[in-house]
């Protein structure tokens, strides 16, 4: 082998590099609304902001409201016409989309504090995964700009058919604070690389790495206004943002109650197209030819316990037949029993905090209700000790549920796994259907015609088989059925979203 030859089993690695203990105290922080290019500090009513980890507030950011959100939004509308910013060639702006992902791996620790600071991602996490998957989103999306065309349809002699596509102009974006940087790719690396402007509005609870994001996109060339940053509440910054007149379609990512009222206010509010990324209770199918017990279980665990349980795919549902149902749950029990927490801007830190107090409440009620309506918590149920103001909660396994109880019916977001055993593949089956949920699910089984039975059943909007979680396949497409959401984020489809579709019927 040539000594520059790259090794086979090294393509589609992603390598993972050591990262140190940062001080919280010493990071500085981006501060305002980002737009026109320039910071702002905004005028609306501070917003505290806590480091999950001990509850400290260690920032404050302005909350926009309607006026606010206004000045964004229009001199978003402005800087796309008069930079001529989708009628450039598309590869110029493919160009700038991956110069800006050069720039982010430039700051990759940068960002990687930010994002552990103020979210619940470890720094290990942040470093080796969360800025590397944000940037290769954003190259994905380049990727797509010179990708797409219109077509010239069969018509008769005389006549030319065609569809042209061509960017909706300003697209209003709201991304979740589960996943901060990454989320906030999807949609812009899309909306940007069709054409658009964008106006994001992060979480009010981890508001400053995709501020960073931004900043990064106008050093690489993006021209000011085309990428705009407004700070604030959903109720307040989120609600104005999705009501604009010149906002022509919202993406969201968020709980699927929240979800319904951004689809209400935007057919209220100039019937714009909306992208929707919502809720889930993702099952976990298993049957008992599944293969070795002890890799199920680890995929299982990582399942329902990354980033404690805080994402909207967590498997958290594990339907198991009867057969290696005891063994596979003593080794999820085993694995979760031994988890350590650890705060986040700790190097070895592996397992997070919950976001907020208020995530904390929701999440042990909803184990507590579980356990008095008779099911019986086979680890976890408590929080960790020795966090004082931290979130951190252990992760938890349920057996003996009753229908209807809330772990197994409601979005708990935490590290809750459910357990329910069956006898045969119908009734495996039967069990794996929510009356809401449809984002994502698993199919673990070493017969292929059972996979595809499953695959074909399941109502999800993406179905893992013999895996669990995404990849660096950004190809393949993401979104959810039903109460979770509709459109898709990645894929060929997330970008084609961004176009809206013009007919054209020439006659000679």
């Amino acid at each position: 082998m040539m000594a520059n030859t790259v090794p086979p089993q090294s393509f589609g690695r992603a390598a993972v590099h050591p990262v140190h203990d940062f001080d919280p105290n010493a990071i500085a922080l981006p501060t305002g609304h980002l737009v026109g290019g320039r910071t702002v500090p905004g005028d609306g009513p501070a917003i505290a902001v806590r480091r999950p980890s001990d509850g400290v507030v260690y920032a404050e950011i302005p909350e926009a409201g309607e006026a606010g959100v206004d000045i964004a939004v229009r001199d978003a509308s402005q800087a796309q016409q008069r930079s001529g910013w989708g009628e450039c060639p598309p590869r110029e702006r493919g160009a700038v989309l991956h110069r800006w992902a050069d720039l982010i791996m430039e700051n990759r620790l940068e960002l990687a504090q930010l994002e552990a600071l103020n979210s619940t991602r470890c720094i290990a996490d942040a470093y080796n995964a969360e800025v590397p998957f944000t940037a290769e989103a954003i190259r994905f999306f380049a990727e797509c700009a010179d990708k797409y065309s219109g077509d010239v349809l069969p018509t008769r002699s005389r006549r030319l058919g065609m569809v042209m596509p061509e960017p909706y102009g300003v697209v209003g974006a709201i991304a979740p604070w589960n996943f901060p940087l990454s989320m906030a790719s999807w949609k812009c690396g899309a909306a940007l690389a069709a054409g658009n402007a964008i106006v994001l509005k992060p979480s009010e609870l981890t508001p400053f790495s995709t501020l960073r994001l931004a900043e990064l996109a106008l050093q690489a060339g993006l021209p000011a206004g085309v990428f705009n940053v407004v700070q604030g509440s959903g109720q307040a910054t989120g609600a104005a943002l999705v009501r604009h007149a010149l906002v022509r379609k919202v993406s969201f990512t968020g709980s699927t109650q929240t979800g319904r009222s951004v689809m209400t206010d935007a057919a209220h509010h100039g019937m714009k197209p909306v992208t929707l990324e919502l809720g889930g209770k993702s099952p976990q199918l298993v049957f008992d030819d599944a293969g070795d017990v002890a890799t199920v279980a680890l995929r299982i665990a990582r399942g329902f316990m990354a980033n404690a349980g805080q994402a909207c795919v967590a498997g958290t549902r594990l339907v198991v037949q009867r057969g290696i149902a005891e063994a596979l749950v003593a080794d999820i029990v085993h694995q979760a029993v031994q988890v350590i927490p650890g705060l986040t801007w700790k190097a070895r830190s592996q397992f997070a905090p919950l976001i907020s107090q208020r995530q904390a409440e929701k999440v042990h009620g909803a184990v507590s209700s579980t356990i008095t309506a008779g099911a019986e918590a086979l680890c976890g149920g408590k929080f960790f000790e020795g966090f004082d103001g931290g979130y951190f909660y252990q992760p938890t396994v349920l057996a003996g549920l009753r229908p209807g109880t809330p772990a197994l019916e409601e979005e708990i977001f935490g590290p809750v796994l459910t357990v329910q055993v069956f006898d045969d593949e119908d009734e495996g089956l039967s069990l794996v259907s929510h009356d809401v949920y449809g984002l994502a699910a698993g199919v673990h089984t070493m017969d292929i015609g059972r996979a595809m039975r499953a695959t074909r059943y399941i109502v999800a909007g993406t179905v893992w088989v013999n895996r669990y979680g995404r990849t660096n396949d950004f190809i393949v497409p993401t979104g959810g059925f039903n109460g979770s959401g509709i459109g898709k984020d990645l894929g060929r489809q997330a970008f084609e979203a961004n176009l809206r579709q013009k007919s054209v019927l020439l006659d000679f």
